[in-house]
């Protein structure tokens, strides 16, 4: 039942607020008003280095509902007195409550789920809150090394000067603990097992020991108060590193789940296909049914069953949010750029094609077992979007 909204338009669409043009804000640009306003909106008790309150954290993820105001007095450059705060992420408040009480004990926070159900953006909107920056970032892969966690060094002053505090480059870890950060490391369960463990005595210990300096001030970094971890790992992805148990014990474990409100899913994925075409100034004009039928669709196929109880097998692909987003979001461009060359639902089949044989090129036989299942069976109770839909199959057939 989670999701995440786009809503980042606060900025000028395209513009940074350091200038210059960016395809995709980060959170803490993207609403930089709306952080500035709780930070003067709640000042309550907050943990040691954090900008907000936890309470505030969580109106920040989940949206105030109503218009908020400032409390008499409370004031901060360039910040309204009163002001909305967007919903951003689409799924239970307990479970941002949780997130935000682990990090508020500066323990782990780790965020697994399937491929594209918006872990990583809540990883970034919760550390963007926490500590104001979500850019302090590990990505996890099969060559990430253990000095992207530590440290590393230059190598020209290292051969010029020996080891010292200058010749270090330190890593996104190393960065958050002097400064009492958030650092995030995605897809943490794609570093090997050697690679994990680094994290296991940063976690635990709070401070990474620096041999190469010993004998000095800067022989030891130790964590300043406020700094903690949030990780990311997929269930189905393939090839992965079990976590040690060590690990694992260091973490608190939050599943991340699909959406699970049919049209809470249809207005998350209208919205962020509406902003993916507003960053190249093209209006989107997909009909309503259209991309509702587009989101039923990809329930269906993700759940192993359709809305009215009926079996549907379910391809090896993930079908994810995020894709019926692109496949939204590929819709809308045909419409704009190709106006009136074709009915927009008629190049719905194809689209759903290509994602079904991204993992397994033989899942296009399940796709057109839907088209014979359930899309048949809508047709014949009178459903003209879904008739229609069924006149398309021998697309499915090319």
């Amino acid at each position: 039942m989670k999701g995440v909204e786009p809503g980042r338009g606060e900025s000028r669409q395209g513009e940074s607020r350091q200038g210059g043009s960016r395809q995709v804000e980060p959170a803490e640009d993207a609403f930089h008003q709306e952080l500035a306003f709780l930070a003067a909106y709640d000042s309550g008790p907050r943990p040691p280095g954090w900008r907000l309150t936890p309470r505030a954290v969580v109106t920040f993820v989940m949206g105030s509902g109503d218009v908020l105001a400032l409390p008499k007095g409370a004031s901060a450059d360039g910040v309204p007195s009163r002001l909305l705060i967007s919903p951003k992420f689409v799924g239970e408040r307990a479970l941002v409550e949780r997130a935000v009480v682990t990090l508020a004990g500066e323990r782990g926070l780790l965020l697994v789920g399937e491929p594209g159900t918006a872990k990583s953006m809540l990883s970034e909107l919760l550390a963007a809150a926490v500590s104001g920056s979500s850019q302090l970032v590990v990505q996890g892969t099969a060559g990430t090394t253990e000095d992207q966690l530590r440290y590393g060094w230059n190598y020209a002053l290292l051969l010029a000067e020996g080891p010292s505090p200058r010749a270090l480059v330190p890593s996104p870890v190393l960065n958050a603990m002097r400064g009492g950060g958030v650092v995030r490391v995605e897809e943490v369960t794609r570093c090997l097992p050697e690679v994990q463990d680094a994290l296991v005595s940063i976690l635990s210990d709070r401070r990474i020991a620096v041999p190469e300096l010993s004998g000095t001030d800067a022989a030891t970094v130790h964590a300043a108060p406020g700094f903690t971890v949030i990780a990311t790992a997929n269930l189905r992805d393939r090839g992965v590193s079990e976590m040690s148990a060590a690990l694992k014990r260091r973490f608190n474990f939050e599943a991340v789940g699909p959406i699970g409100d049919l049209a809470a899913e249809t207005a998350l994925v209208r919205r962020q296909a509406s902003a993916a075409l507003e960053r190249v100034s093209a209006p989107f004009a997909v009909d309503d049914v259209v991309l509702e039928v587009l989101v039923t669709a990809f329930r269906d196929l993700r759940s192993g069953v359709s809305e009215e109880g009926w079996a549907v097998e379910r391809p090896s692909t993930v079908m994810s949010t995020a894709e019926a987003v692109s496949v939204a979001t590929s819709l809308g461009l045909a419409d704009a750029y190709f106006p009136g060359d074709r009915d927009t639902l008629s190049l719905l089949p194809g689209h759903l094609l290509g994602v079904v044989r991204k993992d397994d090129p033989s899942d296009a036989v399940r796709l057109l077992g839907y088209w014979d299942g359930a899309v048949r069976r809508r047709a014949e109770s009178g459903a003209r979007t879904w008739r229609r839909l069924w006149e398309l199959r021998d697309v499915l057939d090319a």
